[in-house]
């Protein structure tokens, strides 16, 4: 089995259950923008996407205004974020073992603050890179490449965690290993490279059993 140092987590379907908050809302946009009724389905594919990505996908006329009335519709859905079962003990017995930790997501800073920090996940984070820190997003590797950059750590020391092909593929460009996250229970699609297909978040805590 690898000797990882460290594990970087994406957010959205993840760390925490942001499905619903974030999809219907969106649905909710593209009726008031579009004029058309969509499903979760037709949607969830947009959870891996940064916000004004979507708007660019689906062709928003004034996409940072309606962005902004997103976020806000986002914000005010009574089911917020929450951490998936099992999560937060997993990342407490990973610190416990030595395992640094760190968050690589498409999410805005903004976000960050309310639904990670909000839930007190930051503190096992050693850093964040985030929507604001590069010019390209996955499936571009860019984002993982600045993490390992600031924590000073070669691909093969690293395992990424995500719920969608798109963190898959951003994996494989960065040359790490990649966990397949599906205790969303969101069908994303296929990930082929990945090393590991996890079903909850305490399988995590298999991979480091001799630590």
């Amino acid at each position: 089995m690898k000797t990882y140092q460290a594990v970087l987590y994406d957010i959205d379907g993840t760390l925490l259950n942001t499905v619903n908050m974030n999809m219907y809302p969106l649905l909710r946009i593209i009726k008031e923008e579009l004029g058309e009724e969509r499903t979760l389905a037709d949607v969830v594919k947009f959870m891996a996407y940064p916000g004004m990505k979507v708007m660019e996908e689906l062709g928003i006329q004034d996409p940072e205004t309606t962005y902004q009335r997103w976020v806000r519709y986002v914000n005010e859905y009574p089911e917020g974020a929450t951490p998936y079962p099992g999560m937060v003990d997993t990342l407490e017995a990973l610190r416990q073992r030595g395992v640094r930790q760190a968050v690589v997501s498409s999410k805005m800073r903004a976000q960050y603050r309310i639904d990670v920090e909000g839930q007190g996940l930051d503190q096992y984070m050693e850093t964040a890179v985030l929507e604001e820190d590069t010019s390209r997003h996955k499936p571009h590797p860019d984002p993982l490449l600045e993490c390992l950059k600031r924590m000073e750590l070669a691909p093969h020391q690293v395992l990424y965690v995500g719920d969608t092909p798109s963190d898959s593929v951003a994996a494989q460009a960065a040359g790490m290993d990649f966990a397949y996250a599906k205790w969303n229970g969101v069908e994303q699609g296929r990930a082929d490279s990945a090393a590991y297909v996890l079903y909850t978040p305490g399988q995590l805590l298999e991979l480091f059993e001799s630590r």
